[in-house]
């Protein structure tokens, strides 16, 4: 009897658990315009996302931040005067969002400092990857890789900039070339213990 209930049990906790995708969530149309709020171990900062500067990557940012996508994910990448970049979390969620593809759009707001954009390592890849700019970066309105030209701002931080200039920077590119941040989470932040956390994104 008491083997059925613990069969039972896991059964229940199994079916209660939240989803961390849903090929629907990708038809979500983002408002015009929207805040989304991201708690760190530094602090809060807030980003205001419009969609008219990149209205695909406006939709798949809000649809992240609204199914806690970004929570516990890791600012992997932190270049002193340059970016600072997350969105690689858990890689089985990560292929499945990568199912639905984003097209690119051409840059409408510039790479200033304190503006929000994708990452994309080709054409039609901006996906879950976003990085702020920590200084005006005019090279990336105009960087043309494999046909596709710039990076598209589609947002900016409205408050909590100082939070975003505190994240641990010690790093630099180095871990761009550990091959581990897309296999095994743990084993890269034991790697890098002081990077530091989004332990809560969500809309305002």
């Amino acid at each position: 009897m008491k083997k059925y209930f613990l069969i039972a049990s896991v059964l229940i906790l199994m079916g209660c658990k939240k989803p961390t995708f849903e090929k629907e969530w990708t038809t979500e149309q983002a408002p015009e315009t929207f805040t989304a709020i991201f708690e760190t171990t530094r602090g809060d900062f807030e980003m205001e996302i419009r969609r008219e500067f990149s209205p695909k990557a406006a939709d798949r940012l809000y649809q992240l931040v609204k199914h806690g996508y970004y929570d516990n994910a890791i600012f992997y990448r932190v270049v002193p005067d340059f970016v600072a970049q997350f969105g690689n979390t858990d890689t089985i969620v990560m292929n499945q969002w990568r199912t639905v593809v984003v097209p690119d759009e051409p840059v409408k707001l510039q790479n200033e400092k304190g503006t929000v954009s994708f990452a994309r390592f080709g054409k039609d890849t901006r996906d879950l990857e976003l990085f702020i700019n920590l200084k005006d970066n005019p090279v990336l309105d105009t960087l043309d890789f494999e046909n596709v030209k710039g990076f598209p701002a589609l947002g900016k931080i409205t408050k909590g900039m100082e939070v975003v200039e505190k994240l641990y920077s010690g790093y630099g590119e180095q871990t761009m070339s550990d091959e581990n941040l897309y296999v095994n989470r743990e084993l890269f932040y034991r790697t890098y213990p002081k990077l530091d956390l989004i332990k809560k994104a969500y809309l305002k």
